[in-house]
């Protein structure tokens, strides 16, 4: 069983994966990737501000928030087997 910390890193760096992907990093003023793991429950927020960028900040980070979700339940499921 993945440790609370494992899981929380797990998600912030398949979050951070998801943003840096869609946005140059000097396009990036502010990102924030929060998340937490406290019995049994995952909460993932992502806030990205790149204003000079023509990706829509919000819906990256919608996917960066569900890439996180997801590679926890990636990580869950490895280690049931």
């Amino acid at each position: 069983m993945p440790t609370d910390e494992e899981v929380v890193e797990v998600a912030a760096d398949a979050a951070e994966n998801v943003v840096f992907s869609r946005f140059d990093a000097s396009d990036v003023e502010d990102v924030d990737v929060t998340v937490t793991f406290e019995d049994d429950v995952l909460e993932v927020d992502v806030y990205v501000n790149a204003p000079e960028s023509r990706v829509d900040e919000k819906r990256v980070a919608e996917d960066a928030a569900l890439a996180a979700r997801s590679a926890v339940d990636d990580l869950f499921a490895d280690d049931e087997n």
